[in-house]
């Protein structure tokens, strides 16, 4: 296999496929390991998924092992968020250099996760093969990520070139599974992108969206409905517990059942 951009996207569109996007480690009260064994033990071995910094590190792992050229960087989740709010750099991604250009990749954005590279230099819109996607300048050396969503150009984060370290995630990574306003300890996501397709969980809700069709949702009717979809479509092998089980059972007794 080849450092080249063609390896680059097949690994790319691959990874989301194979790997779903989940956060029940943080959501049962479990800090996840960030160290290369740790990733290779949960992720390939374990058969389980991860969020940002467990995904795009292990890709990181994976491409410099190619022959890539790596850059880890951080980036302000722009997503759902109000004008004017500035969240913290909580968001994993890498830079990518294929000869003599950097492009970004980033398996690890949910249910928006990119499924291809995005050149840095490119003008306009980017194809993948899910949504088309841009990178534009926000002042300095800051750029702005969006997605088309549904024929809406979504934001989704800033970033800026600076070079990050494992431990520098470590803290993000840390707080975001402790502390008890964080959306992962308070609330269940779950991603998977197929070919053409996308399937979502948050909470109980279950989605999938397909490019130019409505998307169809469904609440799932108990845990043991909830277990199965995690298990079934998502392809999770889920680490069934008495804190897990009995977390979902009161997700599904707080929910609402439609809309």
């Amino acid at each position: 296999m080849a450092p080249n951009l063609d390896t680059l996207r097949k690994l790319h569109e691959l990874h989301p496929r194979a790997i779903p996007f989940e956060n029940l480690s943080p959501f049962t009260g479990e800090t996840p390991r960030l160290d290369p064994e740790s990733l290779q033990a949960k992720l390939v071995q374990g058969g389980r998924g991860g969020w940002c910094f467990e995904q795009n590190l292990l890709l990181a792992h994976a491409l410099e092992a190619i022959g890539f050229g790596v850059t880890r960087l951080a980036a302000r989740v722009r997503m759902g968020v109000p004008a004017g709010v500035t969240r913290p750099r909580s968001h994993c991604l890498l830079r990518v250099d294929v000869d003599g250009a950097g492009y970004i990749a980033d398996v690890g954005f949910g249910g928006l996760t990119l499924t291809g590279p995005l050149r840095l230099d490119a003008q306009g819109e980017q194809a993948t093969p899910h949504e088309r996607h841009r990178i534009t300048e926000a002042g300095g050396a800051v750029r702005l990520v969006e997605a088309d969503v549904a024929g809406v150009w979504t934001p989704l984060y800033t970033f800026e070139p600076h070079e990050q370290q494992v431990a520098d995630y470590e803290v993000g990574n840390w707080y975001l599974s402790n502390h008890p306003d964080s959306h992962f300890v308070k609330t269940l996501a779950i991603a998977r992108a197929l070919p053409g397709e996308r399937h979502a969980i948050r909470d109980t809700r279950y989605s999938i969206h397909r490019a130019g069709r409505d998307t169809e949702r469904r609440f799932a009717a108990d845990a043991r409905d909830l277990l199965q979809l995690l298990e079934g479509t998502f392809a999770i092998r889920v680490p069934h517990s008495a804190k897990l089980e009995a977390k979902l059972a009161r997700l599904v007794e707080a929910s609402p059942r439609e809309g």
